[in-house]
């Protein structure tokens, strides 16, 4: 009996892990553009790309004092661009602003494909996919620790008796639990995922392998947690998720128990989506500053030091828009990609399950059958 019910556990996270790495690998891979754009806006540099045309101030020249029209081509870093820019702006605001997609001749904001056009323009298309491997390597085994911590502790806190089972407090927690662990074991990862979509160099790009390497001799391993507490606060927003998603599901499986079919039908991945995309797009406007303060908290020769220091900084120098720069396109990237994800997940689960009980059921037959012959 113990021994029935350690296999049906250990399969049971089987099932988990390959669904949650699935679903998370085919959400990375169709949003990866638009995770390039949210990221870059987040940043402080706010798409100044590699190249930007120093702009010329009346009487010639450049902005920066002792160049020449020749000059005007020099590559900046992104630190320089900005204190060229914050100059610019506050010498002479009538001549250029920053908008949401780098140096432009109006106030006007650019839109989500205007950033992505830009993008193409001036680093080429490629550039749309930067950070697409360690995203790829890292979102698997991300999603797959978080869907099977969040599975076990729920398992766990339903059979323990101390907690009401499937309570709002067992999502809370698993959540929260899930969140640490992947948040821990996977930081690295999206932290040189980070740095290479803030790479502007349209002709010598950032490689994964100097990306490690630099970061490790300025920073040592440590260097590699940058931005870990913002992730950790950030786990309110897997918790405001998941609660929400929970509540929607269990409303939807009433709903359902009117009619009862064994198999799944469209409808129901239909209503899972639905569910989805809505618990992500709530949480994700409570809880998106965490997002920006981890990004600033990447960046390469950052002033930013810690989370609540990032956090009152940006409000000081951006006001309230700073802290919530990005959240379109981020919304627009996390709908879809949400509910591509949970889609997949419980479509796997699904399939998984049957094929695996199956198996083990029709097992369990052939050995009782074996046994009364």
């Amino acid at each position: 009996m113990n021994s029935r019910t350690m296999t049906q556990r250990e399969r049971d996270t089987l099932i988990h892990l390959t669904a949650g790495g699935m679903a998370g690998t085919v959400g990375a891979v169709a949003t990866c553009p638009l995770e390039v754009v949210k990221t870059r806006l987040q940043s402080s540099s706010a798409f100044l790309s590699a190249g930007p045309r120093v702009p010329e101030l009346p009487g010639g020249g450049s902005g920066t004092p002792g160049s020449s029209t020749n000059s005007t081509d020099a590559l900046l870093r992104p630190e320089q661009r900005r204190r060229l820019c914050t100059t610019i702006l506050r010498k002479r605001p009538q001549i250029i602003a920053i908008s949401s997609c780098g140096i432009s001749s109006s106030a006007q904001s650019m839109s989500i494909m205007q950033c992505i056009k830009h993008i193409i323009q001036s680093e080429g298309p490629r550039a749309l996919f930067k950070g697409l491997g360690p995203n790829i390597v890292g979102v698997a085994p991300s999603r797959a620790i978080y869907f099977c911590a969040y599975s076990q502790t729920k398992s766990f806190l339903n059979r323990d008796g101390l907690i009401p089972p499937d309570s709002p407090i067992v999502h809370i927690l698993s959540a929260s639990c899930a969140g640490f662990v992947a948040s821990t074991a996977t930081n690295p990862i999206w932290f040189v995922k980070t740095r290479l979509q803030l790479d502007y160099a349209s002709k010598d790009r950032m490689t994964v392998r100097k990306c490690v390497r630099q970061i490790y001799q300025q920073s040592g391993l440590r260097g590699f947690y940058k931005g870990i507490t913002a992730s950790y606060f950030g786990i309110s927003e897997t918790v405001i998720h998941f609660v929400i998603y929970e509540a929607l599901k269990r409303k939807l499986i009433e709903l359902r128990t009117a009619h009862p079919t064994e198999a799944k039908t469209s409808r129901d991945f239909v209503e899972f989506m639905l569910a989805g995309a809505t618990s992500k797009t709530i949480a994700s406007c409570v809880a998106y500053p965490h997002e920006v303060a981890r990004t600033r908290l990447r960046e390469e020769g950052s002033k930013y030091r810690s989370f609540w220091q990032t956090l009152a900084t940006v409000w000081r120098e951006e006001g309230r828009r700073g802290l919530y720069r990005g959240l379109a396109t981020q919304l627009v990237r996390q709908i879809p990609n949400t509910a591509i994800m949970m889609t997949t997940y419980e479509g796997v689960v699904y399939i998984l399950t049957r094929h695996f009980n199956s198996d083990f059921y029709g097992n369990d037959k052939h050995i009782v059958a074996t046994n009364k012959s």
